[in-house]
């Protein structure tokens, strides 16, 4: 996919927002925080952490996603939306079993150096450069394809929820196509409320957190067997697929520049339980896609809604994170999954269009969706790695 081209982008950054920047916005929060912050409150518990400490790392987790995607999207008008390592949070679930608080805190700030010269050396720009646009719209698809098929698996949790939003999708692609999502978010809420389908049985604690300070302390071990898996997973699996994201939309991001702000945020909050932040790419596509908006050069409008609305998640802590949890997975999934379908269609369409891409493409598109993992690298990598050598002896072979 051609860059896209940008008209003049003079002017104030904050004002001209739109519907669908709210609701895009929205909906990258929702779906941040519902589809993984379960895995965070599963690393919290193994280490241990007391009620302040947890509300700490919800509070820099929050803060930081939001401050360095203000940060990045204001700077370049671009819709660089940042997230938290949800790898590596799956990671430290499963190494941080007995490990000290303090070694745990020195782990991720090793973590945050590494990220940080990454970006500072710009080696990594270079390298996603070599990423061919079919393998990378193909990688893009399969990671974003089980968002698609949840809208199909959650009709057996609620068919007529799931329905209602659908054909609510359907009509406003016909009638209304900018208002689509919004819509379909908005029916989903107020059937939700009608039916008495959002769980009003959780507590609400409207606290605003404070942050907590761990002096790190570092040792060896924990720093080769937590701080390097954390680092690898969080490039390969994370920023990879969020610089891929960015691509598929037509845009050309500052890929050192955003490792570097990320890796920074994650060193000045890794001792307030920021382990580790990364370019977005799930979350990212919703607000880089035409649903945000029709112009690609104000599209980075949604990311700001959503920095802002992280920021606030932050400050609250588990109060708006139980807020999340109150609404139905089906009400989630549906519209995360609709508002994801143009971004698929356009991605498959990437990697199949080349003929001589396209088996190399698919071996791409295959590998991600089937979620393989070795040596602690997930599948976005090894689906590159797959396709690339397909592309690789194909091309050679003709």
């Amino acid at each position: 996919m051609p860059p896209v081209q940008f008209p003049s982008q003079k002017g104030p950054a904050m004002f001209g927002l739109k519907l669908s920047h709210l609701v895009a916005g929205a909906v990258a929060v929702l779906l941040g925080y519902t589809s993984s912050v379960a895995i965070i409150f599963q690393a919290i518990d193994v280490l241990g952490a007391t009620q302040a400490q947890a509300n700490s790392w919800m509070l820099a987790l929050g803060l930081g996603m939001g401050i360095s995607g203000l940060v990045l999207s204001l700077r370049y008008k671009m819709p660089i939306l940042t997230a938290w390592s949800t790898p590596g949070a799956a990671l430290l679930v499963i190494s941080l079993d007995g490990v000290p608080m303090a070694q745990a805190i020195g782990a991720f700030v090793f973590c945050a150096v590494l990220l940080t010269l990454t970006g500072l050396t710009g080696w990594f720009e270079k390298l996603s450069h070599l990423i061919p646009d079919a393998l990378g719209n193909a990688m893009l698809a399969g990671i974003l394809f089980r968002f698609g098929l949840e809208i199909f698996t959650s009709m057996e949790e609620n068919l007529i929820l799931v329905a209602l939003m659908c054909a609510t999708y359907l009509a406003g692609r016909r009638f209304f196509a900018r208002f689509a999502i919004p819509m379909v978010l908005l029916i989903g809420i107020v059937f939700c409320a009608l039916t008495g389908a959002f769980d009003t049985t959780q507590h609400v604690n409207f606290e605003i957190a404070k942050p907590v300070f761990i002096l790190p302390e570092f040792t060896l071990a924990t720093l080769i067997g937590i701080g390097l898996p954390l680092y690898i997973v969080t490039m390969t699996s994370q920023n990879v697929p969020g610089v891929v994201t960015l691509k598929a939309a037509g845009y050309e991001p500052p890929v050192s520049s955003a490792i570097t702000v990320t890796g920074l945020t994650s060193l000045i909050l890794a001792p307030f339980g920021g382990y580790a932040f990364n370019l977005a790419a799930i979350t990212a596509a919703i607000c880089a896609g035409p649903e945000a908006d029709d112009n690609p050069a104000t599209r980075y409008k949604a990311v700001v809604v959503a920095g802002v609305l992280y920021s606030i998640v932050g400050l609250l802590g588990a109060a708006v994170i139980s807020l999340f949890v109150i609404a139905p997975k089906a009400l989630v999934v549906t519209v995360a999954g609709l508002a994801l379908l143009n971004t698929i269609a356009a991605s498959l369409t990437g990697a199949l269009k080349e003929a001589d891409q396209r088996e190399a493409g698919l071996v791409t598109f295959m590998t991600t969706v089937s979620g393989i993992s070795f040596f602690g690298i997930g599948a976005p990598l090894w689906a590159l790695v797959f396709g690339g050598l397909t592309s690789l002896i194909l091309t050679r072979k003709a």
